[in-house]
């Protein structure tokens, strides 16, 4: 995006959508339940392009890892806010306390405006539209910056929305779009991506004053224990990191076991992940990782902890022709200086530490950022409650990762480096709507006018009542 046309047209979409706002800033259950079943049904209707234009953007993406975490989402999330809406959407009664009786107190949930979404590659329409799905359930208008790593899907989203295109407009473009994007003064600005741009959206959006949320990712820890069934706990590792070839934000970033439970879980993990993925007679196979320059910087993340003295324990080993496919590789006898345990790895490798004591990992874990989840597998309470308590996550999964970003009735969202804010559901509609507060007093009471009048007894009274 470098000529100032490009970012004049850019200005001049915004400026439509508030228009489009602004004509209709109080939308009624109706109509907003009207713009999810259409969003829905054309999600529906182009579920094969959806899996299609994917895989030609990864070169394979498997309709497993497409439809499990790009279509099911979204459509369940659509299918939870029309099921819910009309709650959601009722003022909410308030206790007006003995200080305002007998006047009501109320609060009202209020259409923000426009809302921008700025996506990522990896689930490009899971999250573009599942904070769009909550945005349009509180009534806004919405911009959606798409990834330009995804042209294919970019064009197939273009289209699902074309009959709601009112409401939600899509934007694509380079890096230079996205600084542009998020320098709208949107009435709230939704993220998600690496904790470094992260930053950078919050400046620009400070600089109108944009709320923002915030999802990030980090480094998230899988914890197990001395005495789960090791097939249980690998099975669920697996499933968090092989969905998407482990891109995820949400994906386990690495393992802590015990030192007699090391050579079991590598064994475990290594002969499991092969029935999974190499043996079996499953057409969807492993997703490939999205380009190039992805497949370079998990190599390199493999070089470097090599040449400082990781032992490499590979599902299968990179051969010449694999450019775009990286089977799991375990690392172990690692140290601090190795990027792999500095960087989040996004892709298909995974560190394994050992411990001897729960505090030693509380620790380590406290010690560095926040992550956006944490994995528990055990069935030991005094361990999981420890667990958690004693550590900050945006999330917990227990003998179970990934799993907690759908849950449908529950908020999203990280903390500290793995970002700020929540959506999801009910939180979801809430991030999107203003809560306004609403003081009616009927016309009769002569309130205001006895507290001016008897301002010394009122003060005597109230006084004597606050204090006590």
């Amino acid at each position: 995006m470098s000529t100032v046309s490009e970012h004049a047209l850019l200005t001049m979409n915004f400026q439509a959508m508030q228009s489009a706002y602004r004509r209709d800033p109080a939308p009624d259950y109706a109509q907003r339940v009207a713009v999810l079943k259409k969003l829905k049904q054309a999600l529906i209707t182009h579920e094969q392009q959806i899996y299609q234009a994917l895989s030609i953007d990864y070169g394979y993406r498997s309709e497993f890892d497409t439809f499990f975490a790009d279509i099911m989402p979204t459509i369940a999330a659509i299918k939870y806010a029309i099921k819910h809406l009309k709650r959601w959407m009722r003022p909410s009664k308030r206790h007006a306390g003995l200080m305002l009786a007998p006047s009501t107190v109320t609060v009202h949930y209020q259409p923000l405006g426009v809302v921008g979404v700025v996506t990522p590659w990896n689930f490009p329409f899971y999250l573009a539209l599942g904070p769009t799905v909550q945005a349009l359930a509180a009534g806004n208008r919405v911009m959606i910056k798409m990834s330009e790593f995804t042209p294919n899907a970019n064009q197939i989203l273009r289209t699902i929305l074309d009959d709601i295109s009112d409401h939600v407009h899509l934007v694509e473009g380079d890096a230079e779009t996205g600084a542009a994007f998020t320098a709208l003064p949107f009435d709230h600005l939704i993220f998600t991506g690496s904790t470094a741009v992260g930053k950078l959206v919050a400046k620009a959006a400070a600089d109108n004053l944009t709320p923002v949320t915030l999802e990030l990712g980090g480094k998230s820890p899988t914890i197990i224990d001395a005495h789960i069934d090791m097939k249980i706990a690998v099975d669920a590792v697996i499933m968090g990191k092989s969905i998407n070839s482990g891109q995820i934000c949400v994906a386990p970033d690495y393992v802590f076991v015990p030192t007699t439970r090391l050579d079991a879980f590598i064994e475990t993990f290594i002969a499991r992940y092969s029935e999974y993925h190499l043996k079996s007679a499953n057409r969807n196979q492993q997703s490939h990782i999205i380009s190039q320059r992805q497949h370079t910087r998990l190599v390199q993340l493999l070089e470097d902890a090599k040449a400082k003295g990781a032992k490499i324990h590979a599902v299968k080993a990179m051969g010449p022709d694999d450019n775009k496919c990286v089977y799991p590789h375990l690392l172990t006898n690692l140290t601090d200086d190795m990027a792999v345990l500095k960087e989040e790895i996004f892709g298909s490798l995974l560190p394994v530490m050992t411990y001897e004591t729960l505090d030693d990992v509380v620790t380590y874990i406290t010690d560095r950022p926040r992550p956006l989840a944490l994995y528990i597998m055990s069935n030991n309470p005094t361990l999981i409650e420890r667990l958690i308590t004693h550590t900050h996550s945006g999330g917990i999964g227990i003998n179970d990762t990934a799993m907690h970003v759908v849950a449908d009735d529950a908020p999203f969202g990280g903390i500290g480096h793995s970002g700020m804010g929540h959506y999801h559901g009910y939180e979801g509609f809430l991030t999107f709507s203003k809560a306004k507060t609403v003081l009616y007093s009927s016309s009769w009471l002569p309130k205001n006018r006895f507290l001016l009048k008897h301002r010394d007894w009122a003060l005597k009274v109230l006084r004597k009542w606050l204090l006590r």
